[in-house]
């Protein structure tokens, strides 16, 4: 009985904290929720940087979805902060990349950006359609169909004349949409990029502040990221023009 009394009391204790985190949990959002609502209250008035700052705040706790970053993006946008925008537009879309909202406001924000930046090519627009969880979803969803199909052959042998153009079939849209992942892969966690976050910043020949000028960049200007070392990214414009830049001017992000 001693035993069981034990085990009962470690039961209840488990069910108690499981409850607190569940509380804490619901608590978190409730405090989110109403801090969004805050900084909506002050998008609507007009005022645009403390719409911001609010918005930045959440950010900061961890919390992230594609309508808070649309709307950072658009305060910051409203506060002439180019790069900043351009920065939560694109970490909006790798959430939400099908959102036609969104598409606009980054490419109508990229528009504004003066000097050189980098534009996306069709090919990673194209690849981009889905997010990454959602393309590696889908190649597991078409690898076990076809894997299904395969079975289905093995155990009733009578079915394979009416079953093999569809096994083909899911077979060659595996393949292709594993491809297509195996690009976003790459595109993610291979091809960082960097948006200038500041105005008329100057990219130098080497990680140092006395190192000579490079070339100088814009606020919003978007940059492929070459290396880091310390406080600095080496960066590289559409030119082609290489140069560390310090990391408290631009924003890093990954591949889409």
């Amino acid at each position: 009985m001693g035993y069981f009394r034990s085990l009962l009391r470690s039961f209840k204790w488990i069910l108690a904290s499981f409850a607190a985190l569940i509380f804490a949990g619901n608590l978190s959002a409730s405090d989110i929720a109403s801090d969004f609502s805050a900084a909506n209250r002050f998008y609507a008035q007009g005022k645009f940087p403390e719409a911001a700052r609010a918005y930045e705040t959440i950010l900061q706790t961890g919390a992230t979805s594609p309508a808070l970053l649309f709307n950072y993006g658009n305060a910051e946008f409203k506060s002439g902060h180019l790069g900043k925008a351009i920065a939560a537009y694109q970490r909006a879309g790798q959430l939400s990349p099908r959102d036609a909202e969104l598409r606009a406001n980054l490419a109508f924000a990229r528009n504004q950006v003066q000097g050189v930046t980098l534009r996306e090519s069709r090919w990673k627009s194209w690849v981009g359609a889905l997010t990454l969880n959602e393309g590696a979803v889908l190649t597991a969803v078409l690898f076990w169909l076809t894997f299904g199909l395969l079975i289905v052959r093995q155990l009733r042998p009578a079915l394979i004349p009416k079953l093999k153009s569809a096994t083909r079939i899911f077979a060659v849209l595996a393949i292709f949409s594993g491809a297509v992942l195996g690009l976003q892969a790459a595109n993610h966690f291979s091809n960082a990029s960097a948006v200038v976050v500041a105005d008329n910043v100057t990219a130098r020949s080497g990680p140092f502040d006395d190192a000579q000028s490079a070339f100088t960049a814009r606020d919003g200007a978007e940059l492929s990221v070459l290396s880091r070392r310390d406080d600095w990214v080496q960066v590289a414009d559409a030119t082609g023009k290489t140069g560390w830049l310090p990391v408290k001017q631009v924003e890093i992000l990954p591949g889409a």
